[in-house]
């Protein structure tokens, strides 16, 4: 197979799949199916044989993130480009074209959401190479799926007449349908000319770019000055935000491939699912005979056609005599909903938003890139978190206006800086940080550090930090 560099986007608002899926932390980095997550799963099915070191387009929150899941899988990835703000998957897609063409412009780019679920490996691998077959040359391939049943939730793409949906080869495509009512879904299902859009594009970075300059060449121009001007930061390129600030809000298929006279489509009839919402995620996770999907820790008693998942350790979930539910327990969140309702999730985020809810868009495990703490409890004037950092990480040289820290460490060895003073903390110790002090918290050795901190203060909110140093280059 013609080697190709996998264009993982990993955006996303994380709306349709809350409580699980949170603007804070997007489904694809969720263990939705397994023990790996969505991303994983991407990233580790686009790799091996064929294909180069993957390039990933994510926002600044998420950097961290992409690089400890790609390392978890023992993967370094070829760049990542770091969005100043979402603006779709056109001026995405143009910026790591533009990026690869800098270094090879007939380089074969695969262009993928990093949220999809595709079991079938070789399947899709077997796909990709007769798809590679038609892109190598001059054409633009897109990815249509066997349809199993009338999908509102999907846009399909119709096959030129003579088109085969079930070749084993890139077929002619007539048009991009927008995302039907019932009855037109059962109508292009009854037809059967018709493949649900994976929006999975396979192309060469010079083909992408012609497309770019004939039908969206502001987005083509503003994504060059972007990249053009891109600062390198600790290994990744963050992308221009002047330039990146003027673009248009706008999705590829809109901006090109709807427009793309070189557009061929490849059927692939295996398995699939963009876990769009939570009535894909009980299809993809196998249901039972009765329909019910249950996750360790959850119960079901009598149930039918029914999710439940329970997302924290020790907590059960237990539905009896259900039937078209869905049940989604968090630690500060539950979720229950008929199934063929389920779509409606992202109103709750909407409503919770306009309430000021942290659970919105916040977990209580909040991911940085030296580990990650959860808030305990939290009163008037005070707050208990479980900090776990990771071996050789260290928090930044901070002080703060409001609150003092009381630190206990219940595992693991800290290092631990309060004004001049450097020690050792071990297991069962403890230390005290006073309010203004400059201090520091690191791990210097090979297992995680945890510790329970309790602080307290007039004010006690992430933003009270003022950093003096901070290996990870945040302000």
């Amino acid at each position: 197979m013609t080697t190709i560099t996998p264009v993982l986007l990993a955006g996303g608002a994380g709306t349709r799949l809350w409580p699980l899926s949170r603007k804070s932390y997007p489904k694809q980095f969720a263990k939705l199916m397994g023990e790996e997550s969505l991303f994983q799963g991407s990233a580790r099915r686009l790799s091996g044989a064929g294909f180069k070191a993957p390039i990933v387009v994510t926002g600044d929150p998420f950097r961290f993130i992409v690089t400890e899941q790609l390392a978890g899988l023992g993967m370094m990835p070829e760049a990542v480009l770091i969005e100043p703000s979402a603006r779709n998957t056109a001026p995405a897609v143009a910026a790591a074209a533009l990026y690869v063409s800098s270094r090879d412009p007939d380089g074969l780019l695969l262009i993928a959401p990093s949220d999809h679920v595709i079991p079938d490996q070789e399947g899709f691998r077997a796909a990709l190479e007769a798809a590679a077959k038609r892109a190598a040359p001059s054409d633009i391939v897109t990815f249509g799926i066997t349809p199993t049943r009338p999908e509102t939730g999907y846009g399909y793409l119709e096959l030129a007449k003579g088109g085969n949906p079930q070749a084993a080869a890139p077929q002619p495509l007539a048009r991009f349908v927008e995302k039907p009512d019932a009855a037109r879904a059962a109508e292009m299902i009854a037809d059967g000319g018709y493949l649900w859009n994976a929006g999975i594009f396979l192309a060469s970075a010079a083909e992408l770019i012609a497309a770019y300059e004939a039908h969206a060449p502001e987005t083509l121009a503003l994504s060059r000055a972007a990249l053009e001007a891109a600062k390198a930061d600790l290994g990744f390129t963050r992308l221009d935000p002047a330039a990146w600030e003027e673009l248009q809000d706008v999705s590829i298929d809109y901006a090109i491939m709807e427009k793309a006279r070189n557009l061929v489509v490849m059927p692939y009839g295996g398995c699939w699912s963009d876990l769009g919402g939570w009535e894909a995620v009980w299809q993809a996770s196998t249901p039972d005979a009765d329909g019910t999907a249950v996750s360790p820790g959850s119960l079901a008693i009598d149930c039918r056609d029914t999710l439940l998942r329970s997302e924290a350790q020790g907590q059960r979930i237990v539905g009896i005599g259900l039937e078209d539910i869905v049940a989604i327990a968090t630690p500060d969140a539950v979720l229950v909903t008929r199934k063929s309702q389920s779509q409606r999730a992202k109103e709750a985020v909407t409503a919770l938003r306009a309430e000021g809810a942290r659970q919105a868009e916040s977990f209580p495990v909040d991911h940085r890139p030296w580990g990650h703490f959860e808030s305990l409890a939290r009163g008037a004037r005070f707050q208990v978190k479980r900090i776990v950092v990771k071996p050789g990480a260290a928090l930044s040289l901070q002080s703060h206006h409001h609150r003092a820290e009381h630190w206990i460490v219940v595992e693991g060895t800290a290092r631990v800086t309060i004004g001049e003073e450097v020690r050792l903390v071990t297991e069962n110790q403890s230390v005290y940080v006073p309010l203004g002090a400059v201090h520091r918290l690191e791990n210097p050795g090979k297992v995680e550090v945890v510790l329970i901190e309790v602080q307290t203060g007039t004010y006690l909110g992430e933003d009270d930090i003022l950093r003096y140093e901070d290996v990870y280059a945040r302000t």
